[in-house]
C-alpha cells in the first residue's frame, strides 16, 4: 500500500464528520425557520352568579305509611268457611257480613243447651212446690225441720243450675253468632287469607284478613336522636306541653309527589333504640280519596330553622370525591379557581352552601370536567333558577324572603 492511499484511507472518517455536522445544521436552521404553533382558543364554559334567597332549613326521616287503625279480622269459633261475602281491596262498612262459618254444628249446641235450661227450671219448679209445701207442715210438727231445710236447700242447688243452664244457652249462642263474620269497624279491607272449604279456628284464632282506617293516614319514621333533642329543645324553649300541636309536617311520596294535606306528630316512643340511636314516631295526615295506601314508603320532613340569605348552588355544579366537595369559581382575567365548599341540605336540584362561597361570586354550571386550576376560559353566563337548572341570562333570582311561605 502507497503513502497516498494511507494518507486516503485516514482522512475518510473526518470527511464524514464533517458532512454529518453540516447536514445537522442545515436540518437546526430550517426547525428555526418555521413559525411557532399558535395556543389552543379558552375552553368555552357557562358561568352563573350563585343564587341567593332566604330558606327553610329541613329535618327529614324515611318512614312507611299505615292506617289510622288496623285490625286483624280473626275466626273466634272453629268450622269451615262456606261463603266469602266481600271484595278483596274493597270499602266496608262497619258490621258488614265478611264469611259466614259452618254454622250446624253450633245451632246443635244451642239446642242442646236450651234442653238443659228448661230442665234445669222444671227442678227449680219442683223444689220450690217442695217448699211451699213443707212449710205449714213443719210448723205442725208434721215433718221434721230436717226434712224442710233440705227441701230449701235443693231449691237453692236448683237455682243455681239454672243460672248454670242460662250461661251455656246464651254461650252457645255468642258461638252461633260467631259464625256470621262481620267488620267490627269501617275500612279498607285487604286481600283474604282463607277461601270457602277452608278449616278456621282449630287450636287459635285464624287471621282472615285484614281492614285499614285510612281517612287518616299514618306515618312511622325514626328520626336520629339529635334530630329529636333539637325538636324537644325548642318545644320547651316556646313553652309547649307534650300534647301540643308541633310544627306541619310534609309527606312526599315515591313517584316524588308532596301529599296535598300537612300533617303532624301524633306518636313519640318512650324510649331511644340503642343499637340505632334513633327514637321511632309517627305523624297523621288526612287522607282525601285515600290515595295513600298503608305500606308505601314516604319522605317526613319539617322545616325545623329558617336561613336568610341562603347561597344556593346547582347540585351537578358540586365535583365530590372521597368526600371532599368542590366547586369552580371564575375568577380574575376569567381564570379558574377550583375551591373547596361545605354542602348542607339539598333544595330540589340545588344544594346550600354552607362554607366556601360568597354572594355575588361565579361559578361554572356546564363544562366543569373540562377546566383546571388556574386555566382561562371563555365564560358564556347564565342564571341558576330555582329548580336548579341553568337557564339563558336575564331572569332574576327570587326575592329574599319568598321562601319564608314554606315553613309549616
Amino acid at each position: 500500500m502507497s503513502i497516498h492511499e494511507t494518507g486516503r484511507r485516514h482522512r475518510a472518517p473526518a470527511l464524514r464528520a464533517a458532512a454529518l455536522g453540516a447536514a445537522i445544521s442545515v436540518i437546526a436552521a430550517a426547525g428555526c425557520a418555521k413559525k411557532e404553533v399558535p395556543a389552543p382558543p379558552p375552553t368555552e364554559v357557562k358561568v352563573a352568579t350563585v343564587l341567593q334567597k332566604d330558606v327553610p332549613i329541613f329535618v327529614e326521616a324515611i318512614g312507611q305509611t299505615r292506617g289510622s287503625t288496623e285490625i286483624e279480622v280473626r275466626a273466634r269459633v272453629e268450622g269451615f268457611i262456606e261463603t266469602l261475602d266481600f271484595k278483596e281491596g274493597n270499602p266496608v262498612k262497619k258490621g258488614a257480613l265478611l264469611y259466614t262459618i259452618d254454622p250446624q254444628p253450633f245451632q246443635a249446641a244451642l239446642a242442646q243447651a236450651k234442653g238443659a235450661l228448661a230442665e234445669s227450671e222444671a227442678q227449680l219448679a219442683r223444689a220450690k212446690q217442695d217448699v211451699v209445701r213443707f212449710e205449714p207442715l213443719v210448723a205442725k210438727n208434721a215433718i221434721s225441720r230436717q226434712e224442710y231445710e233440705t227441701a230449701v236447700v235443693v231449691q237453692r242447688a236448683a237455682e243455681a243450675a239454672v243460672e248454670a243452664s242460662k250461661a251455656q244457652a246464651q254461650r252457645a249462642e255468642i258461638d252461633l253468632s260467631y259464625t256470621k263474620v262481620t267488620a267490627p269497624e269501617g275500612g279498607l279491607i285487604g286481600k283474604t287469607e282463607v277461601y270457602p272449604g277452608t278449616l278456621v279456628g282449630r287450636g287459635q284464632s285464624t287471621i282472615l284478613t285484614h281492614i285499614s282506617q285510612i281517612d287518616t293516614i299514618h306515618v312511622r319514621f325514626s328520626l336520629p336522636e339529635k334530630d329529636y333533642l333539637f325538636f324537644a329543645r325548642r318545644r320547651q324553649d316556646r313553652g309547649l306541653s307534650d300534647t301540643a300541636p308541633t310544627a306541619r309536617l310534609e309527606l312526599s311520596l315515591a313517584d316524588g309527589t308532596v301529599h296535598p294535606e300537612k300533617g303532624l306528630i301524633v306518636f313519640v316512643d318512650r324510649n331511644v333504640d340503642a343499637g340505632t340511636g334513633t327514637i321511632l314516631m309517627e305523624a297523621a295526615f288526612r287522607n282525601p280519596g285515600w290515595i295513600v295506601k298503608p305500606g308505601q314508603f314516604a319522605r317526613v320532613r319539617a322545616a325545623v330553622d329558617f336561613k336568610e340569605g341562603a347561597i344556593l348552588v346547582p347540585q351537578r355544579a358540586v365535583s365530590e370525591l372521597q368526600g371532599i366537595y368542590n366547586v369552580a369559581v371564575l375568577g380574575a382575567g376569567d381564570a379558574i379557581e377550583i375551591r373547596m365548599v361545605t354542602p348542607g341540605q339539598r333544595i330540589g336540584n340545588l344544594w346550600l352552601i354552607e362554607e366556601g362561597l360568597k354572594a355575588g361570586e361565579k361559578i361554572v354550571v356546564e363544562g366543569l370536567q373540562k377546566v383546571r386550576p388556574g386555566m382561562k376560559v371563555k365564560a358564556e353566563t347564565v342564571t341558576i333558577e330555582e329548580s336548579g337548572a341553568a337557564a339563558p341570562g336575564g331572569a332574576a333570582p327570587a326575592a329574599k324572603g319568598e321562601a319564608k311561605g314554606a315553613q309549616g
